[in-house]
């Protein structure tokens, strides 16, 4: 079971980190104390449900608890878990103009200055810094940029590459709330109006022949077929 302790200064991208880890098949857990991980890495090693890979965020909002994490990462090391240290960092104008977007107060700042916060941070995360196997700089990083990084050092899975579904639905109910390309195709021939065809689904080879026996359903196909042809690649 791999450990990946999640540090780093407040603003330089944590949050996307844990989301980007959590898409590659990261069991993960925000804001726990130093203290609690060696204990939470004991139970997850129990667990009936085997778990390879824990990442764990900590950071200076634990306060003087946080402290700890040398100590902790030596407890994680006797008792035989794998575990390192992705710090992310980024620069002070960079840290200060995400803060003044989303209005939050940096924790160390104690409602006083954003910079002043921002350096004291950095002393209180030096030797973290310093025991980081990885460090990542998000300053000219884009949250996708950051997401490609992420998936680029930790994934161990084959790249699945674009997820695609297709699904028929009716228009009565609706449209799909998380569709992307909607095709109405309700210009064909309807086979629910052929008695022998109404009680029938479209898995079914009588329907599938009614409707293909169409000029205009083959031509929509081949279009179709075209068009999202094109598209797949493009979207990737």
């Amino acid at each position: 079971m791999k450990i990946l302790i999640v540090t780093g200064l407040s603003g330089a991208g944590k949050t996307q980190v844990i989301k980007a880890l959590e898409d590659i098949g990261f069991y993960c857990v925000d804001n726990m104390p130093p203290e609690l991980i060696p204990k939470f890495a004991e139970i997850c090693h129990k667990a009936t449900e085997k778990m390879d890979n824990i990442a764990i965020v900590t950071d200076i909002r634990g306060g003087d608890m946080f402290g700890e994490l040398s100590e902790a990462i030596g407890e994680l090391e006797e008792l035989g878990f794998e575990c390192e240290i992705l710090f992310l960092e980024a620069s002070n104008e960079t840290l200060i103009k995400r803060y003044k977007e989303t209005r939050r107060l940096h924790p160390s700042a104690g409602g006083g200055r954003i910079i002043d916060g921002i350096n004291k941070e950095r002393v209180l995360l030096s030797d973290a810094k310093s025991k980081a196997a990885h460090i990542i700089d998000t300053s000219d990083l884009s949250a996708a940029q950051l997401k490609a990084q992420i998936k680029s050092m930790f994934s161990s899975k084959e790249d699945l590459g674009l997820i695609i579904n297709v699904m028929s639905f009716g228009f009565k109910y609706g449209l799909p709330m998380d569709s992307d390309l909607v095709f109405d195709v309700r210009f064909l021939p309807n086979p629910f109006y052929i008695p022998e065809l109404k009680e029938k689904t479209g898995l079914q080879t009588c329907v599938h022949d009614y409707v293909m026996e169409f000029d205009e359903s083959k031509k929509f196909l081949k279009m179709l077929t075209d068009m999202v042809s094109f598209l797949i690649p493009e979207y990737i």
